[in-house]
């Protein structure tokens, strides 16, 4: 929950005016437990958005809406011009513009690296399986372990199999990238070349949205960092701005206790 990384200097990265996620009203509950309160929220085609917030403030729960890995109960989500609803075909058409990477790497371990970059590309996308082995190979390249196509997930580290899982959902080639906590189960020497590879996303341009703890990650690469508490959107502004001179008194709090200052 350190301030890892950054001398890098912040790029200049172009935002677009397209839309590529919109959400309106949103609410969800977990029986009595009103999780999500009134979201909204407008991405736009090429934003990095950091979202942070305490345990239990909704951050994973939001993400996880966008591409119906839960479901709201409450309010509008459209994503690449396709709204959200229990259409089948909509989900379907949404999920596959939206790459997710979790915490857990979620890699199949009776299936080796390149299979389980492929399996997904040529049963899903019905990708031809010589496309689809070129395509796994030079995103592994990107993670830069190609070396590692041959083995299974429990020959690989914490770190190679988190980039594994990034490489695995690049292969559906998304428009739109979500990340959930994906350095918080590794230890803290892997977790600089988690994010390495995500800041390389993030410079070719990819919208991304990611639930981190990450501070000095945030100040890299965000465009945008959000803080949510109680199921709500609290604040959100540019990463100089939102560090430096937070509005909310639950923003500073929060931020003094996660950069010890």
């Amino acid at each position: 929950m350190t301030e890892t990384m950054t001398d890098a200097p912040r790029k200049n990265l172009q935002v677009s005016d397209e839309v590529a996620i919109e959400i309106q009203g949103m609410n969800k509950w977990y029986g009595q437990f009103h999780v999500l309160r009134d979201i909204d929220l407008t991405v736009y085609r090429g934003e990095r958005i950091v979202i942070c917030g305490p345990s239990g403030s909704g951050k994973s729960t939001l993400i996880r809406c966008i591409n119906a890995l839960e479901e709201h109960q409450k309010g509008a989500i459209t994503v690449d011009g396709t709204k959200l609803t229990s259409d089948l075909k909509n989900i379907d058409t949404i999920r596959s513009e939206v790459g997710m990477c979790f915490q857990h790497f979620n890699l199949f371990p009776h299936l080796t690296i390149l299979e389980n970059c492929t399996l997904a590309p040529i049963h899903v996308r019905k990708t031809p399986k010589r496309e689809a082995i070129e395509t796994a190979m030079h995103y592994l390249e990107k993670v830069k372990i190609p070396d590692q196509a041959g083995k299974y997930p429990g020959q690989l580290s914490g770190g190679q199999q988190q980039r594994v899982a990034i490489a695995r959902s690049l292969c559906m080639k998304p428009r739109i990238m979500l990340f959930d906590e994906p350095t918080s189960a590794l230890d803290p020497e892997m977790i600089k070349e988690v994010l390495d590879t995500m800041i390389e996303l993030a410079e070719e341009g990819m919208t991304m949205l990611c639930v981190t703890h990450e501070m000095g990650f945030a100040r890299q690469v965000a465009n945008r960092v959000i803080f949510m508490a109680d199921g709500q959107i609290v604040e959100q502004n540019e990463p100089e701005e939102f560090f430096n001179n937070p509005k909310s008194e639950r923003t500073q709090q929060f931020l003094s206790q996660i950069l010890g200052h």
